[in-house]
């Protein structure tokens, strides 16, 4: 039990530069967010519905972070900030990382059956501030889920999605693993400002359809030459 928290708050230090030692971790919301989800997600498989809602409302009510305590979350799951709204039937896999005011939405069903109703996020996921993942879509592993973006189709792996509604960008994502965390879901700059993200993007996709025309250009001659 100690060696897994200590693990799952030297996770949160690699995402996080501002945290100084451990114990300063124990104090971010999001930690105890996720400890009072695991208490009240318990009481809910074993059906003790009303203990685990009051649960959740204390949790909610201290940490401004609303998760159901239906919801299916994995290991090393960092919520940087509050203000964030988990719905019952998400699912959210390992070393996922939420910025604030993001909401995993559900649909409402025509039929009237509960069913799936919320998105799954799958492994090495970030969800950049203000984004709304709505319904039972899948986000595939490392997708970046770019500032204020609104996602209601599934996300590809190692996509970039911005925009609303949301679509993929140019910029090179997270298909391929790395050492080193991205945060806000854009990896063109090492000191990058979430307030100017949309001046960012545009820019990364600049440089990619300059690579990609020099690329072309390239072919073309070589046909030329042939």
């Amino acid at each position: 039990m100690f060696s897994r928290l200590v693990q799952y708050l030297d996770s949160i230090r690699a995402r996080d530069p501002a945290p100084h030692s451990r114990a300063e971790v124990l104090t971010y919301p999001g930690v105890w967010a996720l400890g009072w989800h695991r208490v009240a997600h318990a009481l809910y498989r074993r059906r003790q519905f009303f203990l685990a809602r009051c649960i959740n409302h204390f949790s909610r009510a201290t940490t401004a972070i609303d998760i159901h305590p239906g919801a299916k979350i994995g290991r090393n799951f960092f919520i940087d900030h509050g203000f964030v709204v988990i719905g019952e039937t998400a699912e959210i896999g390992d070393n996922v990382t939420i910025y604030q005011c993001v909401t995993l939405g559900g649909t409402s069903p025509d039929n009237g059956v509960a069913g799936k109703r919320h998105p799954t996020l799958s492994d090495g996921v970030i969800v950049g501030s203000g984004a709304q993942v709505l319904g039972p879509i899948t986000v595939g592993p490392r997708a970046r889920v770019g500032a204020n973006a609104v996602v209601t189709k599934d996300v590809p792996e190692g996509a970039v999605m911005v925009g609303i509604p949301a679509r993929p960008t140019m910029v090179e994502g997270g298909a391929a693993p790395s050492p080193k965390f991205v945060p806000y879901g854009t990896p063109c700059s090492e000191m990058f400002d979430p307030q100017t993200q949309k001046v960012e993007l545009l820019r990364c996709e600049l440089e990619q359809m300059r690579k990609r025309l020099d690329a072309l250009l390239g072919e073309q001659g070589e046909r030329d030459r042939a």
